[in-house]
């Protein structure tokens, strides 16, 4: 009886242990996130406050680097994602920052197309449904994964008719797509976070998890930015 009572105890504190890991991690990842927002903002509204954007474009539309900066963010996400094994967490850190940063410049072309207090709607909306569905995400005890594979292939769905539009340049498809695109990043959160949390109950203090924590805030940060462009083209009022 005596070593029941203490494998017991071991295992209550093994199973306190990993919950406290795992909300130190999912607090971790959230934390970078919203730092990655807060840079993203800053760096949106002084790039387009400053007159800075007007270097972006030429006589006829963007110039060369304006379209470094419209396809840069990309890159940066492609490198994050392929270099996860070999760079550092201290790179990775990096990478992030400065991602943050570029997308803000690339940002900033709505602050001139969309009113400011329709962008301040658009972005208190999105984070009230940000902030649900992530709840929702990391309290439910469903298995969210064949849901989650769903909504990724309906997102591979979205790009390439995205691709098609910009030729199509049709007004209903274009609101369509729209539709489509709030549903599946608003889906996306929830098994986004839930992810997240079941990483974080795997995972131990070190380099790796460090690394973890960075790609988990990259993938909640492009959901919540995608989330609120989607939105935006529904509640943003243009100049």
């Amino acid at each position: 009886m005596d070593y029941r009572n203490f494998d017991m105890k071991s295992n209550l504190q093994v199973g306190e242990q990993t919950t406290t890991i795992a909300r130190t991690f999912v607090a971790n990842v959230f934390s970078w996130m919203f730092l990655a927002l807060a840079i993203t903002a800053a760096t949106s509204w002084y790039f387009a406050s400053s007159g800075m954007i007007k270097y972006l474009f030429s006589s006829t539309g963007l110039n060369v680097l304006g379209w470094i900066v419209m396809l840069s963010p990309l890159g940066f996400v492609i490198a994050l994602s392929a270099g996860f094994q070999r760079f550092s967490a201290a790179t990775m850190t990096m990478l992030f920052i400065v991602y943050s940063i570029v997308m803000g410049v690339s940002l900033s072309f709505i602050l001139l197309a969309y009113t400011g207090s329709s962008i301040a709607l658009t972005f208190v909306s999105t984070s009230v449904m940000f902030g649900v569905m992530a709840v929702a995400g990391y309290t439910t005890k469903t298995d969210l994964t064949k849901m989650g594979s769903l909504l990724f292939m309906g997102l591979i769905g979205i790009i390439i008719a995205s691709v098609i539009n910009a030729f199509m340049r049709s007004s209903q498809m274009d609101f369509i797509i729209s539709i489509l695109g709030v549903v599946i990043f608003t889906g996306l959160t929830a098994w986004d976070v839930q992810k997240v949390k079941r990483i974080g109950e795997q995972a131990m203090e070190g380099e790796m998890t460090r690394k973890l924590t960075i790609m988990g805030a990259l993938t909640l940060y492009l959901d919540f930015i995608n989330l609120f462009l989607f939105m935006l083209r529904f509640m943003g009022g243009r100049k």
